[in-house]
């Protein structure tokens, strides 16, 4: 654990979301982790590539005052698993429906190998114009029509269709930027399959996660898990919490983990 790390306070929990979505598809998350008393932020993150993005994110981990656990999900995942390595005070990874590539390996490429995922198929490809001189952009977003399939098969229709009209797309390079080398290799990791990633992939997650040597929870949910089962997402965050405590809040991180685990 480095020094920026060895603060005797209890991490801060910070929230990455993925592709199609904001800081807000953590709420459920949130509200719980706040009810514990841990500090927790769901930064926006900007979707304009696993390298743009983990630059910036790697900025809010470093930023963040004593140790942080960052937390992942879908393309959030393969953010965290990049900015990790770039910010010093971060001492556990949480990865949620996400991908956690290894070095060289590109989303596009490797949510192909999948079985389970329908995304590809349900994405709409967008041509952005050129801007203060700058090449034209392609980025992606979801079918609306497809959604609630792909995305969040276990929310209500009513709800999945908010989301859907609310997505915020995600650049081309989101899919075809190479990881860097990977802060699972240093740090100890901790995953949420949801059995019924249909975006994502159970079956491609489980592997990441498996090759990470993450402690892995199935769940029962799509791939927006932590929107339909909150409390199962918490609990595992609240798990990396009280294991990556330092020896002078680890007392303090067991009572409150353990309280509210059995509240």
């Amino acid at each position: 654990m480095s020094e920026e790390a060895r603060t005797g306070a209890p991490p801060t929990v910070v929230l990455v979301h993925g592709a199609f979505a904001d800081g807000s598809s953590w709420n459920g998350v949130i509200e719980r982790l706040q009810a514990a008393g841990l500090p927790v932020i769901a930064p926006a993150v900007p979707l304009r590539g696993i390298a743009s993005d983990a630059a910036y994110v790697a900025g809010v981990l470093s930023e963040t005052p004593g140790p942080v656990v960052a937390v992942g999900h879908s393309y959030g995942g393969a953010v965290i698993t990049n900015a990790a390595t770039q910010a010093k005070n971060v001492v556990g990874l949480v990865f949620v429906a996400a991908f956690a590539p290894d070095e060289g390996e590109r989303l596009g490429e490797v949510a192909a190998s999948s079985k389970d995922s329908v995304l590809m198929s349900a994405l709409f490809q967008h041509r952005l114009p050129e801007t203060n001189g700058g090449e034209p952009g392609i980025e992606f977003s979801v079918d609306p029509a497809r959604f609630r399939d792909a995305f969040a098969a276990d929310l209500p229709a009513d709800k999945a269709a908010v989301l859907a009209a609310t997505q915020r797309p995600v650049s081309e390079t989101g899919f075809s930027d190479a990881s860097g080398p990977p802060a699972w290799k240093a740090l100890p990791s901790w995953a949420v399959v949801a059995t019924g990633d249909k975006a994502a992939g159970a079956d491609l997650v489980r592997r990441m996660a498996e090759r990470a040597g993450a402690t892995i929870t199935e769940v029962d949910g799509s791939h927006v898990v932590m929107i339909s089962q909150p409390q199962a997402v918490t609990d595992v965050i609240l798990t990396a919490v009280a294991a990556t405590s330092s020896s002078e809040s680890t007392g303090w991180a067991n009572a409150v983990v353990e309280a509210y685990l059995t509240d």
